[in-house]
């Protein structure tokens, strides 16, 4: 019998065969996710913004990643969705596009994951991420046009990958991408800044 735990893509690809109908709400999302609800959120709502997706979507996942970063923050063991929010559907289609789009990527990154630096993944390590998490949610919400969403998104999905595994070494490489994508969004922020300057 294998008792291991699963990894990122089987679950990902589990979350995708588990719903036959045409809409699945996100309550029934997170709550299959069940105790790995935090990282795979974190992870499913960093993917959209590192794929072609419809205009719109950046602010949505950034509007949920706030909404999860507070709750790690609260330290809670459990995700918790409004009920408006949960009650919110989406269609079957899309969330196997982001899982099918996302899994040659995730089993590369598996390749070199494992569980290790436990410390960057207990529960005090948890109040600093959700802080992270909040940050790049709130990238997300800038009007960057084109490419602006793709900084904290890849940032999102590195941490969020390294909360699943419980691999301290990705989750330092999320720190360091978060660092860099407030970098360079605060830059592109500066640059139509002054465009708009030029313009008026």
């Amino acid at each position: 019998m294998d008792h291991r735990s699963p990894r990122t893509s089987e679950l990902l690809s589990a979350l995708a065969t588990a719903h036959s109908a045409d809409r699945i709400g996100v309550g029934e999302v997170v709550h299959a996710l069940r105790n790995r609800a935090f990282g795979l959120s974190i992870l499913l709502l960093g993917l959209p913004n590192c794929l072609p997706m419809p205009p719109g979507i950046p602010v949505i996942c950034g509007l949920l990643l706030c909404l999860v970063g507070v709750q790690m923050m609260m330290g809670r063991d459990e995700l918790w969705l409004p009920g408006w929010i949960a009650r919110r559907t989406f269609s079957r289609a899309l969330l196997e596009k982001i899982v099918n789009g996302a899994l040659p990527w995730v089993r590369r990154f598996e390749g070199y994951s494992r569980p290790r630096l436990h410390y960057f993944s207990n529960g005090s390590a948890r109040l600093v991420l959700g802080g992270l998490v909040l940050l790049l949610g709130l990238l997300l919400l800038l009007p960057i046009p084109i490419f602006g969403n793709l900084p904290p998104g890849i940032a999102v999905c590195i941490l969020g990958l390294g909360l699943v595994e419980r691999d301290g070494a990705f989750i330092c490489a999320g720190i360091v991408a978060t660092a860099i994508s407030a970098g360079v969004m605060g830059l592109l922020t500066w640059m139509l800044y002054q465009g708009a300057l030029a313009v008026i």
